[in-house]
């Protein structure tokens, strides 16, 4: 069984919030729940990340899209290369998590005890 785990940070690259996914599904189907609700000023994404809904959402929402541009996207859009520096970030976040044995071999059997080692990893991490 895999599973993803699409995670928000804030400017400090603290969790915020974040969304199971089963492994063979595409990240942008749990971009909308993951950001819903939430007012900020940009989205700083990856590739997978990359859909006109998204973009259009947060357009919407007055937030700037800081998204890399999938490469057979048909009209790219201009995105602001330093602030696209800080999704480091993220990835930084996620090699703390992964430092944790539990969370990287998802030695839990249900999502809801794999949601609250999250969390509490997320704690523990934070608390450093």
């Amino acid at each position: 069984m895999t599973t993803k785990i699409l995670a928000l940070t804030d400017a400090l690259g603290n969790l915020v919030r974040f969304v199971l996914l089963p492994g063979q599904r595409f990240d942008t189907v749990g971009v909308p729940s993951l950001i819903e609700g939430l007012a900020s000023d940009a989205l700083i994404a990856d590739k997978a990340s990359d859909s006109n809904a998204i973009v259009a959402d947060l357009d919407q929402r007055g937030a700037k899209a800081v998204i890399s541009q999938h490469p057979r996207r048909a009209q790219p859009i201009a995105i602001d290369k330093e602030m696209y520096k800080w999704r480091h970030l993220i990835e930084s976040f996620f090699c703390k998590l992964k430092e944790f044995k539990r969370i990287a071999m998802r030695a839990d059997k249900t999502d809801l005890s794999f949601e609250a080692m999250i969390n509490l990893t997320a704690a523990v991490i934070n608390s450093r």
